[in-house]
């Protein structure tokens, strides 16, 4: 197995993170990632270290251990960084970019003794604040005194949004994969297989292409309202009748890391109903009148207000996913990331740039007609956006 980045690439991450390291004063920064299954805060540990622990998920501590799928990367303003494990034995050179690695028992406690060790103090970065367990910092404080730690979560995910032209590659080969999977879990569904069934189907045709996902909600029938009909798994045993709209989405860490996340509305039997095809086209159609007029040097906020404005004069209402999801978008990363589509979760400086990744979606509501759901995804360019995610908008 090899790298699918060039090492040559990885140096070059390191050197931008150093350099924004020195503009913010600080010759060191800790930077944390969680994984071991738990791919939504893997993606700084990813991006520099190209590390991903293979315990099974965040075991819970014992005597003999702590932070399990936890790691941390320390980096220095110059020179190559050190990266700290929950994993025994000799890394995977390999894989990881850097030779220098140390591994732990309790994970957040060995990191502070080696700081010390190396006589580490004054500021230092810290990267990871939002899901480092108070637990395992107070741990960290308490081998390190002689350090400050302080909050920079947005270092290194202020440099990952712009995308290298290999990253670019990537999120095409990824959005290929998904696609497929995609069209795949809509056709079961358009057919009458049962939710779990149909994501089978779907998982499947992701998996054989060596790629990965997080979730694949279903929702259909009296359940359609929510965005998944069993919130345990994400999809159900049941099968929609004809007639049935079905809403669903394929997302996570599809190709290499990277995060993509589609979804489309259909109707089984593939036969809507004159409200139910009007439903699914506004739906789609605030989505693409969005995406549409987004190019680099675009505010995000004045996509955001269309969007609003948008959503308001189609007459239908905002369902539980738009309420958890208030947002018509989002950058992607290796999650899904800043910027987001929303008035209130940006400024009016933040603007699109070209080689961003990001996705447009909508979700509306009709009582007595069913919900309707829409998400794509596409790399901004010169001049507009290539959607990378072409499962079709329509299946009639």
């Amino acid at each position: 197995m090899s790298r699918y980045f060039a090492i040559e690439e990885y140096h070059d991450r390191w050197k931008k993170v150093q350099s924004s390291m020195k503009k913010k004063g600080y010759d060191y920064a800790l930077i944390w990632g969680k994984t071991g299954g738990t791919y939504e805060r893997s993606g700084d540990i990813l991006y520099l270290a190209n590390y991903y622990s293979t315990h099974s998920g965040h075991e819970p501590d014992s005597k003999l251990w702590s932070a399990r799928a936890f790691s941390a990367l320390f980096m220095p303003q110059d020179g190559v960084p050190h990266l700290h494990t929950d994993e025994a034995g000799e890394p995977r050179l390999d894989i990881v970019t850097t030779d220098k690695v140390s591994w732990h028992w309790k994970v957040a406690e060995g990191v502070g003794e080696w700081l010390v060790k190396n006589k580490i103090e004054g500021r230092v970065a810290l990267v990871g604040t939002d899901f480092l367990p108070t637990k395992y910092m107070k741990q960290l404080e308490q081998k390190a005194p002689g350090i400050e730690f302080v909050p920079e979560d947005d270092l290194v995910r202020d440099i990952r949004r712009i995308k290298s032209p290999r990253e670019l590659e990537c999120f095409r080969e990824g959005g290929q994969i998904v696609t497929r999977g995609l069209n795949r879990l809509l056709e079961a569904l358009i057919e009458g297989k049962t939710e779990a069934e149909a994501a089978a189907i779907g998982a499947a045709e992701v998996i054989r292409q060596g790629g990965n996902y997080h979730r694949i909600p279903v929702s259909h029938g009296d359940s359609l309202e929510f965005f998944e009909r069993s919130p345990i798994n994400g999809y159900s045993l049941d099968a929609p009748k004809k007639g049935d709209m079905v809403r669903t989405w394929i997302y996570g860490p599809i190709w290499q890391g990277y995060w993509l996340d589609p979804g489309r509305t259909v109707v089984c039997g593939g036969n809507p109903s004159k409200q139910q095809k009007k439903l699914i086209e506004a739906c789609v159609g605030i989505s693409e009148t969005l995406r549409e007029n987004i190019k680099p040097g675009v505010k995000v906020k004045t996509i955001a207000q269309m969007g609003d404005e948008l959503q308001k004069t189609s007459g239908y209402r905002s369902d539980q996913a738009k309420e958890m999801w208030p947002y018509h978008g989002h950058g992607n990363g290796c999650m899904w990331e800043a910027p987001y589509i929303e008035t209130r979760a940006t400024d009016d400086n933040e603007i699109f740039e070209e080689n961003m990744v990001a996705s447009v979606e909508t979700f509306l509501l009709e009582k007595g007609v069913g919900a309707a759901g829409y998400e794509t995804n596409y790399i901004i360019t010169k001049t507009g956006t290539d959607v990378i995610t072409t499962t079709p908008n329509f299946w009639w």
